[in-house]
């Protein structure tokens, strides 16, 4: 990954948002330990308390959990909270956006579902191909 640093979203949550990808793709699975703030500090060449900040915001969600003297491991349940967080806040804007400029560009309700089918046919053929 390549942090954003021109960009208006903070390192920290990009870093957030990174270890729950790796989660989502299995990378993690639950209760193994995490990079620490100092491995991801020279991962990404950033500071170890912007690392630390968002190792910490995923632990005030309990998507990881602390032992003491030990580090940051993930939580049994971490990657269902991290689908549902992103269901509730990205994918439900992402569908608000969608709708409000089709509705500006005058696209009818069936065009607009006709238009997301094909895209998800497509994408879904893509996908078993590469399997």
């Amino acid at each position: 990954m390549i942090l954003n640093t021109d960009g208006t979203k903070p390192i920290y949550i990009q870093i957030a948002e990174w270890l729950e990808t790796e989660i989502l793709n299995q990378h993690f699975a639950s209760d193994d330990k995490v990079y620490s703030q100092y491995q991801l500090a020279e991962m990404f060449n950033i500071n170890p308390a912007t690392a630390a900040k968002g190792i910490t915001l995923l632990a005030e969600e309990n998507i990881l959990y602390k032992k003491r003297g030990l580090g940051m491991f993930v939580s049994a349940n971490a990657r269902e909270m991290i689908v549902q967080k992103r269901k509730n806040l990205n994918f439900k804007n992402l569908v608000v956006d969608l709708v409000l400029e089709a509705q500006r560009l005058s696209i009818s309700r069936e065009e607009l579902i006709q238009m997301v089918l094909t895209e998800y046919e497509f994408k879904g053929a893509d996908k078993n191909e590469s399997d």
